[in-house]
């Protein structure tokens, strides 16, 4: 098991210094929050890589219907020469 470039023997170190310092029964609720904190980053990491997403796909979509020079040369050549 490796989360964060972290084995099981640097987890159980950390686990085993946090229970002395924090104790028992602070400990849960140190989990509970950390465990909500990093949901919210993951919903807002989510959010974010959407968004992005649908904006991209809003410019490609843009760039695909612009119409190219030579046609808006020539349309305007159209309308001088009437």
């Amino acid at each position: 098991m490796n989360i964060f470039g972290i084995g099981l023997p640097e987890m159980a170190v950390i686990f085993t210094i946090a229970l002395l310092v924090f104790g028992p029964k602070k400990l849960p609720e140190i989990g509970r929050s950390f465990g909500k904190a990093l949901r919210g980053f993951q919903d807002a990491s989510r959010d974010f890589e959407s968004e992005f997403t649908r904006e991209a796909k809003q410019l490609e979509e843009a760039v695909a219907n612009k119409p190219e020079p030579e046609k808006l040369a020539a349309a305007k050549e159209d309308t001088a020469d009437s």
